[in-house]
């Protein structure tokens, strides 16, 4: 199976070849790279790569395995994923590493997740760079090319697709961490250690690793889905909320912006990702598209305040327009790479948020302090960040 013949076609006409790996059929969706060099088992299944085909750079995958601990979501949110070179060396054997509990080519097999490997990956990073994230199709069954071109350009674009409902769990659960969970170390000792506070975490594709963090922190974790309503989330009791990471264009979630419109005020808010895009859309600010995209937990970001520079993990397709932002709404950090906003805060309501993933995983543990932060919030009972936000 991992000989079997596979193409990847962009909907631009370019035409990558492979072999088909992982489960050997069809994958359709936005074609976009990520440059990280480990960390595959949770890139696959964070759902904020939904609808996606991702494109690895790092040269070798698979090599110390899978494991039962490393998941961000149930199953694999990406449609599909392209290799160089996939390791396949211990598919019937122990595999080589002491965390591995199976190769990452049957656990796609198993999860009904469409790779192709043996692509020149190099080449197709340098294509989508220059031209922009594209859509693809994948395909081990029809390898005819005017067939796939045809779909490939029938795909509808990312841009106006809400996808938060569909990457959301869709129910709502107070989250109590299994034992065999890996949990992350504290950026710092808690302050009033004996205090726990309640959490509402709205689900619109969130990641494991953010509740970990949460929990960690001295913080209950109660998940509401993407459609709840500010009503339900208040008459729960939550000291914060926090607005989870997901795939997607912010801009048609009306019903989250709603719903976050009406938190504002009320109660803290920590947004990371898709849900700092929405706490900027409820604050009055725009988005827009990135032509690719950042992905990949290599990216350097500057806080405003301090000056103090921290490598973080990001996935995301879409950014927040600084110059839409309202007077009392400031920017916090910046990308040092090419100047989009990474961070805000408002001097008017308890709210802040980040554009990258604090929680990491995969990634560096710089931005981990953004946890305590939002502990602090809650502890000074909501009184706006303003100037002390650079002083956690």
């Amino acid at each position: 199976m991992l000989h079997k013949p596979a193409l990847l076609m962009l909907d631009d006409g370019a035409c990558f070849e492979g072999s088909a790996c992982g489960a050997a059929l069809e994958a359709a969706g936005e074609v976009v790279f990520t440059t990280g060099m480990c960390g595959y088992q949770e890139t696959l299944t964070d759902p904020s790569f939904y609808g996606q085909i991702i494109t690895f750079t790092a040269a070798h995958l698979g090599n110390y395995g899978v494991n039962s601990h490393d998941d961000e979501a149930p199953s694999p949110a990406a449609q599909g994923a392209v290799f160089h070179d996939l390791f396949t060396g211990a598919e019937e054997i122990p595999f080589p590493h002491w965390r591995a509990e199976g190769s990452l080519n049957n656990k796609m097999r198993e999860a009904g997740l469409t790779g192709i490997h043996g692509v020149d990956t190099r080449s197709l990073t340098l294509h989508l760079r220059a031209r922009g994230s594209r859509n693809g199709v994948i395909s081990a069954l029809d390898l005819d090319k005017p067939s796939l071109l045809r779909r490939a350009r029938e795909l509808p674009s990312m841009k106006g697709l809400d996808l938060a409902v569909r990457a959301s769990a869709g129910r709502h659960y107070v989250f109590v961490p299994e034992e065999k969970m890996n949990r992350p170390a504290l950026a710092r000792p808690l302050e009033r250690p004996e205090e726990k506070f309640k959490v509402a975490v709205m689900d619109f594709g969130l990641k494991r690793s953010i509740l970990l963090h949460l929990h960690v922190n001295g913080m209950e974790p109660e998940v509401w889905p993407a459609t709840a309503t500010a009503e339900d989330i208040l008459a729960s009791g939550p000291d914060g909320v926090l607005l989870s990471n997901g795939p997607g264009d912010p801009e048609p979630c009306g019903y989250a912006i709603r719903t976050i419109r009406d938190l504002l005020g009320k109660k803290p808010i920590f947004g990371i990702c898709l849900g700092h895009q929405l706490l900027a859309l409820a604050l009055g600010g725009k988005t827009y598209k990135l032509p690719v995209g950042h992905h990949g937990m290599n990216h350097p970001v500057k806080d405003a305040r301090t000056g103090q520079v921290t490598i973080t993990s990001q996935n995301h397709g879409f950014n927040v327009d600084p110059d839409s932002l309202p007077p009392r709404v400031f920017p916090t950090h910046w990308n040092l790479n090419d100047g989009t906003l990474e961070g805000l805060a408002s001097s008017g309501e308890p709210a802040f948020s980040v554009q990258y993933h604090p929680e990491t995983s995969p990634g560096t543990w710089d931005a981990h302090y953004l946890f305590p932060l939002f502990r602090r919030l809650i502890i000074e009972s909501g009184k706006p960040l303003g100037g002390k936000y650079a002083q956690a």
